[in-house]
């Protein structure tokens, strides 16, 4: 199932997708009394909504050709998107050649979020070092801490795309990952999620990244150093994790910064990043 939200005459309006056709929250309202209106409360109860979603017909509603919708991203964040570094070694080797043995891990502020299609900007005032990385996205279904690997499948509601745009140079100065990574707008995120069963083996999805119509970045997750089941674990080991979060698992090797000459976004830039079962997130970076 995928879920998304659109924005209809300047509101944000979540909804579902099917045969190509988005059906509001509001719309599915007819047939099921009470259904959230949002998707961060229906992942939040998603134990009682999906189910009734997965049995409903809704060859009779009212929908809207995907093609024409305006998109924003599927949820907003509560707090900051958990992030995972270097989580391809080939990716870790165009860096500085060593592969990390404990997972990294970092976060980018809320305000960060935007959706499928929406501009990134340039920021050139603060940036001459901006980059992509095509990403993997787990969507937390209910809350959850001291969570084991066995047990990690049961706390994952559905999978989206994420790009982890960063300024380089703020990365390199500050020493640290959190400004880098969280100039407005730099995560755009999308264009729906997709509910863990219909997405299949997440642990062995291909992932391409293409800037422009070149492919940049191309692999599968099963080269994750650590998979999504120890991503789980790890960061649940003492700290909770609450329905709506999201955790970026890792860019694959390509990024800008690792050619030589470096190739750095600009004014223009179209970073398309396809994620198999998933689909396919569309920016354009704008000055």
């Amino acid at each position: 199932m995928k879920l998304a939200t659109v924005v209809i005459e300047g509101i944000e309006t979540a909804g579902v997708i099917d045969g190509g056709l988005f059906y509001t929250m509001e719309s599915i309202r007819d047939q099921v009394e009470g259904i959230p209106n949002d998707l961060n409360t229906f992942i939040e109860q998603s134990s009682e909504w999906l189910p009734v979603l997965a049995e409903l017909d809704l060859t009779d509603a009212e929908g809207v050709a995907v093609e024409s919708l305006q998109f924003a991203s599927p949820i907003r964040p509560n707090k900051n998107i958990f992030c995972i570094g270097k989580n391809y070694a080939a990716h870790a080797r165009e860096f500085d050649g060593t592969p990390p043995e404990n997972m990294i891990v970092f976060t980018k502020a809320p305000t960060t979020v935007i959706g499928h299609k929406q501009p990134i900007s340039l920021h050139a005032e603060v940036t001459n070092e901006l980059d992509y990385e095509g990403e993997l996205a787990i969507v937390i279904g209910k809350k959850g801490r001291a969570i084991s690997r066995e047990e990690a499948e049961d706390y994952i509601f559905g999978y989206t795309i994420l790009n982890d745009v960063t300024a380089r140079d703020l990365q390199a100065k500050h020493q640290q990952f959190f400004l880098g990574k969280s100039l407005d707008g730099s995560c755009p995120i999308g264009p729906w999620i997709v509910t863990k069963d219909e997405v299949g083996d997440a642990c062995d999805l291909e992932i391409e990244t293409k800037v422009n119509g070149e492919v940049r970045q191309s692999a599968r997750t099963s080269l994750f150093l650590f998979p999504i089941d120890e991503i789980i674990a790890t960061l649940s080991k003492g700290m909770t994790l609450e329905p709506g979060d999201i955790i970026a698992t890792g860019t694959p090797a390509g990024v800008g910064k690792g050619f030589k000459p470096p190739r750095y976004l600009k004014d223009g830039d179209v970073i398309e990043i396809c994620v198999e079962s998933i689909g396919t997130l569309v920016n354009k970076v704008q000055s």
